[in-house]
């Protein structure tokens, strides 16, 4: 039960908000006005609003731009003082891209809170290349959840994505982008066809994601599920990705990262990298991939470093524990040599350094008959890589007509430990 306190200010009314006020049952709503001050709870006393974007003109039609209701809405909230949020209220919004930046400085924690579905603007002269459709950025404490649906609308951009030829080639907008956040938490959403990448994860501290539903046809471009660079402190779980690219893809620069539960497929798998494609890049260490489910994707597990590195960068102390693997094409992967296209004329070795690396009872199909790649840099060959208890049997396809009955395992400048039980057969 809430109750106003007399000694803690004067209410004030206004038709533009609608208030919730956090109770055991979460919050509750209070119709047409707002009341600033601290509310009474068993736990204490909390402050709390949320602005409604209906209140600040969205029209929720799904043909109406709402990117100023939103901004609007999220500028208030974020000068009001102490737990603060922006409700999305059910119906279909439609927005082009927007920045919902900080700090807000009064406020302890902002919950924005979609209970709608978001559509994004198909116009791609309204957006910056490599930027993202909707962003939040420099925030302590942000919560996106609510049940919701981000809709990219990628489909009609896909055609104009050229990276598969280009490697200086015009990136599409992310669907989320999140820049420099602490203590971020986003539950509960879903994201679909994204033009790039459906999440990115990018100079952030504490980042906590789970129950994510990600989606897109398995031959759209790059549409990565969530992509995490430059970042720590990044758990992600309970989560079910689908795309036309990796399911996660861990970047450069990152540190303790944490991926489990993780249903991945269709897609590219699980992936470190691309590593070493530009200067200066951060290293990579302590990630942690366990508990996991991919199927039906071109790789399930792969480490990837491009030829030729313009400086020299590491990647170390990571292990993948209890995955399975439900007919994958490349199950176990290390390619140091990665060149996504067509030709690549460079024969210079990778400068990323791979070591203390372990793969941990890994379980299920293989499309291919090489089950395990380790295929590791000429100039810095892999250090104290372990496969322990990998069990991979050959599922009999068209890409197996020879009726071949065992997959084998194949390794380049690296001198793995195989500890317990294998299949395939170890490296000699």
């Amino acid at each position: 039960m809430l109750s106003c306190t007399a000694g803690y200010g004067r209410r004030l009314v206004s038709s533009l908000f609608v208030v919730f006020f956090l109770s055991r049952g979460g919050w509750k709503e209070v119709q047409g006005s707002v009341m600033k001050g601290k509310y009474q709870t068993r736990r204490g006393f909390i402050p709390a609003a949320m602005f409604n974007v209906k209140s600040f003109g969205a029209a929720a039609d799904g043909h109406t731009d709402d990117s100023n209701a939103f901004l609007a809405a999220w500028n208030k909230a974020c000068r009001f003082r102490g737990k603060v949020g922006i409700l999305v209220p059910r119906g279909t919004y439609l927005l082009g891209p927007v920045r919902f930046a900080g700090p807000c400085r009064r406020a302890s924690s902002v919950t924005f809170r979609n209970k709608g579905y978001l559509k994004a603007s198909t116009d791609l002269s309204k957006y910056k290349p490599g930027g993202g459709w909707i962003e939040f950025a420099w925030t302590e404490g942000l919560t996106v959840t609510g049940g919701g649906t981000f809709n990219g609308q990628g489909a009609e951009a896909w055609p104009y994505n050229n990276c598969s030829r280009n490697i200086n080639c015009k990136l599409l907008p992310t669907n989320l982008k999140f820049i420099a956040m602490n203590r971020a938490v986003v539950r509960g959403i879903t994201s679909v066809n994204s033009k790039f990448f459906h999440i990115a994860v990018v100079d952030c501290m504490n980042f906590r994601g789970s129950d994510l539903r990600i989606s897109a046809p398995e031959d759209s471009p790059n549409t990565d599920g969530i992509h995490v660079e430059r970042s720590t402190g990044v758990d992600i779980s309970k989560s079910q990705i689908g795309t036309g690219d990796d399911c996660i893809s861990i970047g450069q620069g990152n540190s303790q990262v944490t991926l489990t539960s993780i249903n991945c497929g269709p897609g590219h798998g699980i992936s470190v990298g691309s590593l070493g494609k530009y200067p200066n890049e951060g290293d990579v260490r302590g990630l942690v991939v366990r508990d996991c489910t991919i199927s039906r994707t071109a790789n399930g597990i792969r480490i990837k470093t491009w030829l030729d590195s313009p400086s020299s960068s590491s990647a170390s102390n990571m292990t993948f524990e209890n995955i399975t693997m439900n007919d994958v094409r490349n199950p176990i992967m290390i390619d140091q040599a990665y060149c996504p296209f067509s030709s690549c004329s460079s024969k210079v070795p990778s400068r990323v350094e791979l070591s203390n690396i372990r793969f941990k009872d890994i379980r299920g199909t293989s499309l291919s008959p090489v089950a395990v790649t380790l295929d590791c840099s000429k100039a810095l060959p892999c250090r104290d890589v372990y496969l322990e208890n990998v069990h991979l049997e050959l599922l009999r396809s068209d890409e197996n007509k020879e009726g071949l009955a065992s997959t084998s395992s194949s390794c380049k400048n690296v001198r793995a430990k195989f500890i317990g039980t294998h299949i395939p057969s170890p490296c000699p």
